[in-house]
């Protein structure tokens, strides 16, 4: 009776054993899922979040007249601006310290930009805004131009509308790439989330 007891003592301790090995085993894996969810879902939302104000800023800008365009900023490029920065602040997303005076214009184009990093609260990718007021958006063709980075478009001979095209580029700080560098594998992640809209000017 005694070495029965002994032995069910012994396979007990084995395991045991056998169970905090495993859990070892299967914790890393469990932490890359767990942030790989967050960090995910968190990138989705922002990205969800950000085409909802490029489609604003680029309705609020096309609605505006063009007579303006030749202006250091046109009142519409600043109104476009403003919707995209109160809309972040409102939104708790940092705007990473960007201003009206972070402008570069090479009409009818203009680039806000503010680097990130430091206490701007923002990845080192920082923001850009891409705002152009004179992007051509072909009327009668199937294949649509890519207004990722709302660059400069031309006519080509082609029936074209002008329209706004709005582009942000936003850094994103990636928490599933350094837990995945933990694991010996460096995952190849986008340093931005760069979302566009464009809208039918009206004038």
């Amino acid at each position: 009776m005694r070495w029965l007891r002994s032995l069910a003592a012994s396979n007990c301790k084995r395991d045991s054993g056998s169970q905090i090995v495993e859990f070892a085993v299967a914790l890393p894996l469990l932490v890359l899922f767990v942030v790989g969810i967050f960090d995910f879902s968190g990138a989705f939302t922002l990205k969800q979040k950000l085409t909802n104000v490029a489609r604003d800023a680029a309705r609020a800008a096309a609605a505006e007249p063009n007579t303006d365009l030749s202006a250091a900023v046109p009142v519409s490029v600043n109104d476009a601006f403003y919707v995209i920065d109160n809309y972040l602040k409102a939104n708790q997303i940092s705007d990473c310290g960007i201003g009206p005076s972070n402008v570069t214009a090479a009409s009818p184009t203009w680039t806000y930009y503010m680097a990130g990093g430091g206490a701007t609260g923002c990845a080192t990718a920082g923001l850009k805004i891409i705002i152009n007021r004179g992007y051509y958006f072909p009327a009668a063709t199937s294949a649509q131009p890519a207004p990722t980075s709302c660059n400069a478009q031309s006519a080509s001979g082609v029936t074209a509308v002008i329209a706004t095209c709005v582009s942000i580029q936003y850094g994103y700080q990636w928490k599933f790439g350094n837990v995945a560098s933990l694991m010996g594998r460096t995952p190849l992640l986008p340093t931005t989330i760069t979302v566009s809209a464009v809208a039918m000017n009206e004038d």
